[in-house]
């Protein structure tokens, strides 16, 4: 039992820690079906509303089962955990989809584990590896070959809302690693407060930029019941929990997962096939989320030998060959 409580703090790559790196990584594969969603079942042109339907009906419900709300401090934590992860990245992602294709806004998004590392420094006090910052870089450019297209063309407006949003959403992963929960909170508790706090902001800025509501036929209720439970809810749930059991770098360069599923999907619903060079890129972001989840080796320190143990005959003496 000692071990196995070691081997989970220290980051130790055992049965428990892949059965709750496999779990975690549903939430990123239920992101990746947003796109295919949207433009198959959704009215178009509502992004910001799917925002608010993906995020406050779900943790409403998060609420009514879990009947847990903040307390002291945590209501300030939460407000600012709803804001990073779920408030602004939404609307941002809405200015990026506008002003740049599809492919490089999500190239953007990729970088949130190169972001996660670096933030880990200043906020958790931990150094990020060679090692690490290098398979994130890899990661991004085999997600950047897999969805970026001869149409790719930047826009200053366009990268800086998405590398805002990157950044917002790697801040507050960073943070939700260093608060934690409090005692006795579960992370449905937990995820239900971060998306009732960012459906609440998302809800006048949808007001505002979209105006009225559209018209939902069955296949719109059917994406929306969909974005709404399993992208929302149930996706936030094991996210929060895999992120307070997981490092948060690990737990980071599993959001590459989210552009590989929805170009997986792509090909298997719509005929978007892969060619050779995004299929090169594709094994490339597996490798690196792969490559991801192993620990970092531990420094070891050698101690010198004492004086005694010098001048021993087992020690000292050297025989020849």
């Amino acid at each position: 039992m000692k071990d196995s409580v070691a081997q989970r703090n220290s980051g130790g790559f055992g049965t428990g820690r892949i059965s709750r790196t496999a779990i975690t990584a549903l939430a990123p594969a239920a992101w990746g079906t947003t796109y295919v969603v949207t433009t198959e079942l959704l009215p178009p042109g509502h992004p910001l509303f799917a925002g608010v339907l993906r995020a406050l009906p779900a943790g409403l419900i998060a609420l009514a089962l879990t009947r847990t709300l903040p307390h002291g401090a945590w209501w300030a934590k939460v407000a600012v955990l709803g804001v990073l992860l779920i408030g602004v990245p939404f609307p941002l992602l809405f200015v990026a989809a506008e002003h740049l294709p599809g492919g490089v806004a999500a190239t953007l998004a990729a970088a949130q584990p190169l972001l996660v590392a670096v933030l880990a420094l200043p906020v958790l006090g931990e150094r990020p590896s060679v090692r690490r910052l290098g398979w994130g870089v890899i990661g991004v450019a085999g997600v950047g070959l897999v969805v970026l297209g001869p149409q790719a063309a930047l826009d200053v407006a366009g990268v800086a809302a998405g590398l805002a949003s990157a950044a917002a959403m790697a801040l507050g992963l960073t943070l939700t690693k260093r608060w934690g929960r409090p005692p006795g909170v579960g992370p449905t508790a937990f995820a239900g407060w971060q998306l009732t706090a960012g459906g609440l902001l998302l809800l006048p800025v949808t007001a505002l930029v979209e105006g009225a509501p559209p018209a939902i036929d069955g296949p719109g209720a059917l994406g929306y019941l969909w974005l709404g439970l399993c992208g929302g809810l149930l996706a936030y749930v094991v996210w929060f929990r895999g992120l307070g059991t997981l490092p948060v770098t690990s737990v980071a360069v599993l959001l590459l997962l989210s552009p590989l599923v929805a170009a997986v999907l792509g090909a298997a619903l719509l005929g978007q096939w892969l060619g050779p060079i995004q299929l090169v890129g594709f094994g490339l972001a597996l490798a690196a989320i792969v490559a991801g989840q192993l620990p970092d080796k531990p420094i070891t320190t050698v101690k010198p030998p004492s004086p005694e143990n010098s001048s021993s005959p087992v020690c000292g003496s050297v025989t020849s060959g």
